[in-house]
């Protein structure tokens, strides 16, 4: 009798021990599906800050990148479709120090600019799929220049947004 139970009980635990495993092809289909997501998109560089950051790298695709003229003016300008997320409403060009995929990560930085002084708001781009940091906005390209000149000595790859 007891070697019978000590046989049921060897063959549970070898079923056990086989049966509740991953295969190694659904890690390999995993691995080759984020491949294939990191291949289509492109890594930007967050906004530099003072402290130590703990975010996720940023990606996002490549953005086309629109000039639009305003007399004599040829200062680049990304035109975007945007839905406000908090913060003042925009005017029409706004000055976008950062791109996060995680709203937390874009939130903390709102957050950073506010307590710095700034007029800080977020923005969601749905066509793909990013949470801009607008650290000011303006009525005028030239004013709003001249504010990402200054604001691109703290946070490099600063850039002009034109809301759709």
């Amino acid at each position: 009798m007891n070697k019978y139970m000590f046989l049921g009980a060897g063959l549970c635990v070898a079923m056990a021990l086989t049966s509740c495993g991953s295969s190694e092809s659904a890690y390999k289909k995993a691995y080759l599906k984020a491949q294939q997501r990191t291949e289509q998109q492109t890594t930007v560089t967050p906004a530099v800050t003072t402290e130590t950051p703990t975010v996720t790298p940023v990606v996002t695709t490549p953005v086309t990148e629109t000039r639009i003229v305003d007399n004599n003016d040829a200062t680049p300008v990304r035109q975007e479709n945007v839905e406000l997320q908090s913060g003042a409403p925009l005017k029409a060009y706004s000055v976008v120090i950062g791109s996060f995929t995680l709203k937390a990560n874009a939130e903390g930085e709102v957050q950073r600019l506010i307590q710095k002084g700034y007029d800080a708001r977020l923005v969601y781009t749905p066509q793909n799929n990013m949470y801009r940091v607008v650290a000011s906005s303006f009525d005028t390209k030239p004013e709003a220049a001249q504010s990402r000149d200054q604001l691109a000595q703290q946070y490099q790859g600063a850039w002009l947004l034109y809301a759709k």
